[in-house]
């Protein structure tokens, strides 16, 4: 790779770290041809984006965007690394766990996780990152708590309003 190409890889991982706010970075190192084409296959079927890299294109290109903002990932950069761009930040936690489920295996290991500005490093990390709630189920949940007091009112007055026809309807 000459250092035209190095320069494309890490403008066009400037421009993924710059659209997403949500990363993971893997390692797939002991995966087959098959199982990374699976993988990317989920990847595309749940709109997250899947970038191979070598690890000094990738630090350079977080480097020269924000040093201090991506510090937190730059040790977890070694070996073989995929990442996965995603607006949802637990669409790729879910991917990877999934595909763990149906190959019976512990690969992908997820090195870190990058989500809105946190940083989370260690594979022991991905189940409490399935967990995470969407922008959209948070806003259903608190939609969710104001409409409920609102429907126990109604609901009381209702009741109090059929007994009162009620008692009117036996006088």
């Amino acid at each position: 790779m000459n250092k035209e190409q190095k320069n494309e890889v890490i403008e066009l991982l400037k421009g993924k770290f710059s659209q997403y706010n949500n990363f993971y970075i893997t390692d797939t190192e002991s995966l087959t041809v098959a199982q990374v084409s699976k993988l990317r296959r989920a990847c595309f079927d749940k709109n997250v984006e899947m970038k191979v890299a070598k690890n000094t294109l990738i630090k350079k290109a977080m480097e020269s965007l924000d040093a201090e903002r991506y510090s937190g990932v730059y040790e977890s950069l070694h070996k073989v690394t995929a990442l996965l761009f995603s607006e949802n930040p637990k669409e790729p936690a879910l991917i990877i766990s999934s595909f763990r489920k149906e190959s019976n295996g512990e690969k992908p290991v997820l090195k870190a996780a990058f989500i809105n500005g946190d940083i989370y490093t260690g594979d022991n990390t991905l189940i409490s990152l399935t967990k995470i709630k969407t922008k959209n189920e948070l806003i259903g949940e608190v939609i969710g708590l104001l409409q409920s007091p609102a429907k126990r009112v109604i609901a009381a007055l209702l009741h109090n309003a059929e007994k009162k026809g009620e008692s009117v309807a036996a006088e």
